[in-house]
């Protein structure tokens, strides 16, 4: 019998690993809020698919960690769950790839171990809001967004590593010395997985560290966030092989961990999105919007986000991003926090219970304001409440808050690239509430199409493994298998439309007096 390493998980020698077809493309997404595990073949045929959850940690207001062994264990336990569906073979894995939240921030301890250094800092942290005012306040911002495509805000990694340093006993220390090492969530799977110090130049480019254009660490930035260049992972292409496994779990020594992609990206990939103007919208933790704006960067005129797309190669493909920081959470603070719901699939239902929200407008800023407002201190709002108003209007309002945000987003883009962009391709959990997608598609003005497959961010990574692997010849090789599940078009007049965005905006300026920030633009 072999040996027992993970909650019961054979551990498979080399031999079967080597002696096996390799049939399927192992895709791990490692999320917000828990991990899932992917299993597919090359005709996207799903053959196991898993979600494990783990703890979110608030220790102080405002305030969002994550401990890196819960997420570890949940990444063994999601592959384990998902190759028992089907009863796939540790020894049919062809290849791996990794998919992330990004801007989330960890530091560990080199060797086998990789014992964390603290927990990691979530993306949602707002920590630093006031570490990222004074280099506004100092005029910095203009020259941090001209090098790295991106603004001075709490989101970014940067001034969550420069806390960490700081504030974390030995830390900076260690870190000149190269004791520990920094890295993405992506980078510390890798690690784990094959012993290997790297990421890939998506994830980079989220950290306020990397240059834009030369796709390399930036000696500026890192001196600008005192940050020392012996704890920062090599950056890679999004298509390449990173290394190989070495003591994982339940699965053999050998098999290429060779695609990475930052969730957002690799949901961009995973939508075939590979003409420039194509976009995608995401809707996880929170919603997210992405244009692929081909091999040269834009810079946004409303507070978006440059960022490298992927690079095959020495070819790089930009994105212009805008990012709802509140999406899917605002649901799950229905479920959790007012506890009006017993499952967060129950929103639908009780938003279908009335024909409209009378009046309720809810701005789901619970976690700040991201762009085309990026205001770190504000905080949610709901407007319009009246002695009818039900769980049903409330809910409904949750929705359309996620849909008023994504129609911001894309106006501003659509601005930016001087042309009308559609139809946006949408997929993630909240992709298939039906009423929220029709919703988006009438404020969007523009057809929305739901993907076949709603994981195409675990999707997008893997099909990037396969090109490594040659499992896909390329780009239009993979067309050929993408396939859609549902459309919706605009159903509501201009002057409705106008009308909604309209009290939208009057909502916005009122969050936007209460933060006390002035207006950007």
């Amino acid at each position: 019998m072999p040996k027992k390493l993970f909650s019961g998980i054979p551990v498979w020698n080399w031999w079967h690993y080597s002696t096996r077809m390799h049939r399927y493309i192992l895709a791990i997404d490692q999320g917000t809020t828990g991990t899932t595990a992917l299993l597919f073949d090359r005709d996207l045929n799903i053959h196991g698919k898993a979600n494990v959850e783990f703890p979110q940690h608030f220790p102080e207001p405002n305030w969002v960690e994550h401990d890196l062994d819960e997420i570890w264990k949940s990444v063994g336990q999601a592959i384990f769950l998902a190759m028992s569906q089907k009863g796939v073979k540790a020894g049919d894995i062809a290849g791996i790839g990794i998919t992330n939240q990004r801007e989330t921030t960890c530091l560990w301890s080199r060797g086998r171990d990789a014992t964390p250094v603290g927990r990691a800092i979530v993306w949602q942290d707002r920590r630093t809001a006031d570490a990222c005012a004074k280099l506004r306040a100092r005029g910095l911002e203009k020259a941090v967004n001209k090098k790295t495509g991106l603004l001075l805000d709490p989101y970014f990694s940067a001034t969550k590593l420069e806390w960490m340093l700081k504030n974390i006993p030995g830390a900076m220390a260690k870190a000149k010395i190269g004791e520990i090492a920094f890295g993405t969530i992506d980078s510390y799977l890798l690690y784990r997985m094959t012993g290997v110090h790297a990421t890939d130049v998506s994830n980079a480019s989220r950290t306020l560290l990397m240059d834009l254009k030369t796709c390399r660490w930036d000696e500026d930035m890192l001196k600008l966030f005192k940050i020392p260049k012996a704890i920062l992972p090599t950056i890679l292409p999004s298509s390449v092989e990173y290394g190989k496994t070495k003591g994982f779990f339940n699965l053999p020594d050998g098999i290429p961990v060779c695609g990475i992609s930052g969730d957002q990206q690799s949901a961009l990939f995973g939508q075939a999105c590979f003409t420039k103007g194509s976009v995608k919208c995401t809707y996880g933790t929170g919603a997210f919007i992405l244009a692929n704006v081909g091999k040269t960067p834009v810079y946004s005129k409303h507070r978006l986000l440059s960022t490298v797309a992927w690079k095959f190669g020495n070819e790089t493909t930009y994105g212009l991003e805008g990012s709802a920081f509140i999406a899917g959470a605002a649901v799950q603070w229905l479920r959790d926090g007012l506890k009006i719901l017993a499952k967060s699939e129950d929103v639908e239902k009780y938003a279908s219970e009335v024909t409209s929200s009378d009046g309720v407008l809810f701005v789901p800023a619970l976690s700040g304001f991201g762009a085309p407002h990026w205001l770190a201190n504000a905080t949610g709002l709901i407007t319009g409440l009246t002695r009818r108003t039900t769980r049903g209007h409330l809910c409904r309002a949750t929705l359309e808050g996620v849909g008023y945000q994504v129609a911001e987003l894309l106006t501003a883009m659509s601005e930016d690239l001087k042309k009308k962009l559609g139809p946006v391709r949408v997929d993630g959990g909240a992709s298939a509430d039906d009423l929220l997608m029709q919703f988006q598609a009438d404020l969007l003005n523009t057809e929305v199409i739901r993907a076949e497959i709603l994981e195409t961010t675990a999707l997008g990574a893997g099909l990037q493994a396969g090109l490594t692997l040659g499992i896909w010849k390329n780009m239009d090789d993979i067309n050929k298998t993408w396939r859609s599940a549902a459309s919706f078009k605009p159903e509501i007049s201009p002057k409705i439309r106008a009308q909604l965005m309209g009290s939208w905006s009057n909502a916005v300026e009122a969050v936007r007096l209460l933060s006390g920030e002035k207006k950007k633009r």
